[in-house]
């Protein structure tokens, strides 16, 4: 036993943070193989729903496996990255995890990171990544639950991501589009052909509406039936309806009309559409009506769409691509009817700020640039100059970024114009944890006033 056993969560995550980062992925499977391996091969120990794609992966992810709970199924749920709590990273039945079990999980494994570490260096490499090691660590939670399926969603790209140690039983693909271009590829079909290596001899593939080139690629990969947006299954109908969306599928199996999720968006029904055949494709049969409305009415995707005020009404949104960025301004003008809105947007310096910047083009009509938080944040001051460059009008540079939200705050509650926070998880799951403090700072003092 080493002698450096951590005892909190808190040096857990230390040990892993000092690892190299996810956001600097190694292209390479046979580390996490060979971790896996030597851990007794955890990810073998219960299903797997495998999902990849550029944009609609998490929200794809959480109504899958809230449509599997409600099947009676004990789930897992593994995304990233978090926006608050890194607990939520590793979801049993839709919870966060608790710090006991990844601690424990870590201490007995420390002993293999090392070992793997060691080979590494003996043979010229780099130690085990963040993302590697999490991977590993994550499924050995999930192994000891015990759960009956596993919603895993890839880190980056999918052929040779850490994920794909585990062998999908329904490989999933939410829309595939242009992203971290530098790893995966210059084309859309070059990044198809990465993430479509998540497809196993025996995976189902099921998958949203793609690019003709994109279809022909999962479809050429796929050994077992594939069922594809647009082909095999559709949606339609699809309406803003309150502080959700209202829109009917036609599945595998049989026919759902006028469903409804608590989340805003047309490309959420498309999420759910996707979620929903890929539970068909999973169950080999078709969903109890009861079943797929209560599942859906209870279906969330933080920091997705998110509305956390209606007076003024603020949504955030972790936008942080161009087709992203088009989903929210389609989203704007679809649901809220294009009503002049004031925008807080900060982006990580990797991201394509260029075409992010086209896509927001006459979005707002009062646009607030701020600094994503940590190291990879662009700063405020750059990220206005470089969308200046590209012709979109910054009104105010706000370096902070609770300064810019309450700026924007204030700004809504005066016009009465909605606010959106987008362009950045890192910055949406800040702004939600700011929240959360004030919260719970408001409630310790109303506490003490009733004593």
């Amino acid at each position: 036993m080493p002698d450096n056993q951590p005892e909190s969560l808190d040096e857990v995550l230390a040990a892993l943070y000092a690892r190299k980062p996810e956001n600097q992925i190694r292209p390479r499977l046979e580390p996490t193989q060979r971790l896996v391996e030597m851990m007794g091969n955890p990810q073998n120990n219960y299903k797997i729903i495998h999902i990849t794609g550029t944009n609609g992966k998490s929200s794809t992810a959480r109504i899958i496996e809230r449509l599997l709970r409600e099947h009676g199924l004990r789930t897992g749920r593994l995304t990233s990255p978090h926006l608050v709590s890194f607990n939520e990273r590793i979801a049993l039945d839709g919870e966060p995890v608790e710090d006991q079990l990844v601690i424990e999980a870590y201490q007995e494994n420390l002993v293999l990171f090392e070992l793997i570490d060691q080979e590494l260096l003996e043979k010229g490499e780099g130690p085990l990544t963040f993302f590697e090691a999490f991977t590993a660590l994550a499924f050995h939670v999930f192994s000891d639950a015990p759960i009956d399926v596993l919603v895993l969603e890839v880190g980056i790209g999918g052929e040779w991501d850490a994920t794909n140690v585990a062998d999908a039983d329904v490989a999933v693909f939410t829309s595939i589009d242009l992203d971290h271009r530098v790893t995966l590829g210059d084309t859309v079909e070059e990044i198809a052909q990465t993430k479509a290596g998540i497809t196993k001899p025996n995976s189902i593939v099921v998958s949203s509406f793609q690019q003709p080139s994109v279809s022909a690629i999962l479809r050429a990969r796929a050994a077992q039936e594939i069922y594809m947006a647009g082909d095999e299954f559709g949606y339609s109908e699809i309406s803003p309806d309150g502080f959700g969306t209202r829109f009917s599928v036609k599945g595998i199996w049989a026919e759902y009309p006028e469903l409804w999720i608590p989340i805003i968006g047309q490309h959420q029904a498309e999420n759910a559409a996707t979620a929903i055949v890929v539970t068909e494709a999973f169950l080999g049969r078709a969903i109890a009506d009861e079943v797929l409305r209560s599942a859906l009415a209870d279906s969330l995707t933080p920091g997705r769409l998110q509305v956390i005020s209606k007076e003024p009404l603020i949504v955030i949104d972790g936008a942080h691509n161009p087709a992203g960025l088009v989903s929210l301004r389609d989203a704007i003008q679809w649901h809220f009817g294009a009503p002049k809105a004031i925008g807080v947007v900060g982006m990580l310096r990797e991201k394509d700020i260029q075409s992010s910047a086209q896509e927001l083009i006459g979005v707002f009509d009062h646009l607030i640039v701020t600094s994503a938080p940590g190291d990879r944040g662009m700063a405020a001051a750059e990220l206005a100059t470089s969308f200046s460059d590209e012709g979109l009008s910054v009104d105010e540079i706000i370096p902070d970024f609770w300064s810019a939200y309450q700026q924007a705050t204030r700004l809504g509650a005066s016009t009465e114009r909605p606010v959106f926070i987008t362009g950045s998880l890192y910055l949406v799951g800040a702004v939600l944890e700011k929240l959360q403090l004030e919260n719970l700072d408001n409630r310790k003092q109303d506490e003490g006033h009733v004593e």
